[in-house]
């Protein structure tokens, strides 16, 4: 008789774990939300975010030390610049004027020039002593425009950063005196409208 073969038989072990109904299974415990985590403790040594303030030092720091100017720098900065401007006697208080108009136009102020003149007056001296010397003298005192002198009155003219001479007439110990006069009284630029020569020959160098 032809054998007929057996259907071969699974063991339950064999076929691993037997699957449970969904119906039948048992719902997971929910997990907590976990809270928010304890501060840690500040490590000894290390303070904690309210540092405290350093303390200011007792002892205040020395302040740097200024640069040194050299010496002849110092000197130059002292003596003013010396510009001559050629002109016959005639024609220096026309090249004074000149003079003052470049130096308003490029950007001095009014009351920062002195004029000074060797001969005949300007004509605002003039006009201005014709009320006086007291009102003349305080209008150079208020120092709120171009001041105008006579050399024989420039010793009382204060300082000025600018002083321009007009060498027009007068004695040559006059020219000498006012000269020097108006270096002195020159804060930064002494301009000279004259006889070159005379100029040089009074200051004792030439300009």
């Amino acid at each position: 008789m032809p054998l007929i073969p057996e259907e071969p038989q699974i063991h339950e072990s064999a076929q691993g774990p037997r699957a449970t109904p969904a119906s039948s299974r048992t719902a997971p415990t929910p997990r907590p939300v976990p809270g928010p985590r304890p501060a840690a403790p500040a490590r000894p040594g290390r303070p904690g975010p309210n540092r405290p303030v350093p303390a200011q030092r007792s002892t205040p720091r020395e302040p740097a030390p200024a640069p040194v100017q050299p010496a002849n720098s110092a000197k130059a900065a002292a003596t003013p610049q010396i510009q001559l401007i050629p002109a016959s006697v005639e024609g220096a208080l026309d090249a004074a004027e000149e003079a003052v108009d470049l130096l308003l136009e490029s950007g001095r102020a009014p009351n920062e020039v002195l004029v000074v003149t060797t001969g005949d007056l300007h004509p605002w001296a003039a006009h201005e002593l014709s009320f006086g010397e007291a009102s003349y003298w305080a209008q150079h005192d208020a120092r709120d425009d171009v001041f105008y002198a006579d050399a024989s009155a420039a010793d009382r003219a204060g300082s000025r950063p600018v002083v321009v001479v007009a060498v027009n007439g007068g004695a040559d110990t006059t020219v000498a005196a006012a000269l020097p006069l108006a270096l002195a009284r020159a804060g930064a630029l002494l301009i000279v409208c004259g006889d070159p020569q005379q100029i040089n020959a009074v200051l004792g160098t030439a300009v």
